[in-house]
């Protein structure tokens, strides 16, 4: 028996079972099938993301392919056309999946959904950052964590409302009887309304908590806590791999990982970048580049391939494998287009690989094998030259070591198909444990 049918075998009886029970697992599916829910309008961002970046803007891959930045000279002016569609979509994803999840769990506790979904709205909002004066000293809510940056706390304030509201509401002492005259939505609404204080209350109060430590509250909280130890670190191949584990455990569980990490990559690494750009201005070759080992030169070279998590290979597995798991194949061919160009919204709000365990260890295990082999082949066998340049981050991440090391040698386009495979391989088993839970879970359904 071969050693990968003895890794199968080893998951399908260890992790399928697990997650098994796990997606069973009430909360578990709440999230879940929040994110089923909010997947249409996930890819509809994606694809407009795809339009917006790839082909309406100058340094988009397939506009500098075309060359549409010189036969139409005002080609950005046509991304405000779409542009407000994103504000529809992804830029308000943690307000649909706040809602969502209060609404499927108070759903799966026999409790008033609509009412549970609106109160955790609420909630979200008590626990949002303050309003900020701008030019004008007007008052404007900010607006960074309502899309994928606010999901963590989205996430965690539908489970908390959908269950603590749920179990309110079953406490007769709390609710108010009107008379039977009264409209059936009146009169539940008026059912819960004790309870639905008492929620608004207790968000209030661990806001005020929480102002002590951040005034712009709770979000904000995390997202320093998670910044500040990785803001000392220098810029190596080390520093990259700690990045990188530490970004996709974030998108695992719920935030945002490249937003989160993208000042402090900032800080660190945009100097190192711009010295290597004018080094390759000066001398027209990326070899001897001064800072050879940056983000943009590893990670977004090789490891980032299909977007964070190197997601172009889990279409390739899906696709390969798992054709018979509808669920994961039709979300796959979706994703396919987005991916090509490193967007993989679909995949990880549409499968999801958000609180999915069967996708924790590849999805991060990928992305630092293929750092790794990259780093290998750039600066310990040196078979190919630094991708020091900018060549924007909706090209196709197989390009990226041929075009970023300037275009100049073919093996670092073999390089960056060789991280395809890699990754694909990693996630092949994986995939395999997946569609097994998936279908077991289909028969379940029927039976």
């Amino acid at each position: 028996m071969s050693m990968m049918q003895n890794i199968q075998n080893k998951m399908e009886s260890t992790l399928v079972p697990f997650a098994t029970k796990l997606n069973s697992q009430r909360h578990v599916a709440a999230i879940r099938d929040a994110f089923t829910l909010v997947f249409p309008l996930t890819l509809a961002g994606s694809l407009i993301v795809l339009i917006n970046y790839a082909i309406l803007s100058p340094d988009g891959f397939i506009a500098r392919l075309l060359h549409l930045g010189t036969l139409i000279p005002n080609l950005t002016d046509y991304q405000a056309v779409l542009s407000p569609v994103l504000n529809g979509t992804s830029n308000i994803m943690a307000i649909l999946v706040v809602f969502l999840t209060a609404y499927k769990l108070a759903e799966a506790n026999g409790g008033d959904k609509i009412l549970s979904a609106v109160c955790a709205i609420g909630v979200f909002f008590i626990l949002y950052p303050n309003y900020v004066a701008d030019a004008q000293g007007s008052q404007a809510l900010p607006i960074g964590f309502l899309g994928a940056q606010g999901l963590f706390v989205a996430l965690i304030v539908g489970l908390l409302v959908g269950e603590f509201l749920t179990k309110l509401q079953r406490c007769k002492k709390l609710s108010i009887k009107m008379p039977d005259v009264v409209p059936p939505a009146v009169a539940q609404s008026f059912n819960l309304l004790i309870p639905i204080i008492i929620v608004l209350v207790v968000a209030s109060l661990v806001n005020y908590g929480f102002g002590f430590i951040d005034e712009n509250g709770v979000n904000q909280v995390i997202y320093n806590v998670i910044q500040q130890p990785l803001s000392s670190l220098g810029g190596n191949i080390f520093t990259i791999i700690l990045f990188v584990i530490v970004q996709q455990f974030l998108w695992i569980i719920g935030i945002h990982g490249p937003n989160t990490l993208g000042a402090v990559r900032g800080l660190m690494f945009s100097q190192l970048n711009v010295a290597n750009l004018t080094y390759y201005g000066e001398h027209g070759t990326t070899v001897g580049a001064p800072f050879p080992v940056t983000w943009m030169s590893i990670n977004d070279t090789f490891g980032n391939i299909g977007g964070s998590g190197a997601t172009l290979g889990l279409i390739i597995a899906i696709l390969l494998i798992a054709r018979k798991d509808k669920q994961q194949s039709e979300i796959a061919k979706l994703a396919l287009a987005p991916g090509l160009f490193n967007i993989n919204e679909p995949l990880i709000f549409g499968l999801p690989i958000v609180m999915n365990p069967i996708y924790l260890i590849p999805f991060i295990l990928a992305p630092v094998a293929c750092n790794i082999f990259g780093y290998f082949c750039t600066m310990i066998i040196k078979i190919i030259p630094p991708a020091v340049v900018d060549v924007g981050w909706t090209t196709p991440g197989f390009l990226m070591p041929f075009l970023g090391s300037g275009a100049t040698s073919y093996l670092a386009l073999i390089v960056g198909i060789i991280c395809i495979v890699i990754s694909t391989l990693i996630y092949l088993p994986f995939v395999k444990a997946a569609a097994v839970s998936n279908l077991k879970a289909a028969e379940r359904l029927e039976n």
